[in-house]
């Protein structure tokens, strides 16, 4: 028994229009509850000058340790990379500044004992402030 024989399928068909609707309520309420960064600050006006920039010479002191566990201070290397060697060349290459900063520059796959060495060093020589160079990653 086909009572439907006459009539043909209905084909069911998508209402986009309240999709739409929907969306654009969600819309509205995400740019309604958004918080905007808003970065206040200070105008300054600094006075300006016409002298030049007295140039001061840099308070550091470079120290670099190779793999092989050479001292290099200033890029002048040491013959032994003894404690007290090291130390003496810091305070040749430091002279007259007060407080230089001892930046190392150990490779790494400098041993440990080396840049321990220098840090000995260092603290032989009276300079307490000590910086280590890294490089960041590429």
């Amino acid at each position: 028994m086909n009572f439907r024989r006459g009539r043909s399928a209905d084909v069911p068909e998508i209402n986009l229009i309240p999709l739409i609707d929907v969306l654009l309520v969600i819309i509205i309420f995400l740019m309604l509850t958004t918080t905007y960064a808003k970065f206040s600050g200070l105008e300054i006006n600094l006075p300006t000058a016409d002298a030049s920039k007295q140039a001061e010479p840099p308070n550091e002191v470079n120290v670099a340790v190779t793999s092989a566990g050479q001292v290099l201070v200033n890029k002048a290397p040491l013959a032994t990379a003894t404690v007290q060697a090291i130390s003496e060349a810091l305070r040749r290459a430091a002279g007259d500044a007060k407080e230089p900063v001892i930046v190392i520059n150990a490779d790494a796959k400098a041993t440990h004992q080396s840049v321990i060495d220098v840090m000995q060093a260092a603290q032989a020589a009276g300079y307490p402030r000590i910086s280590f160079a890294t490089q960041s990653p590429h």
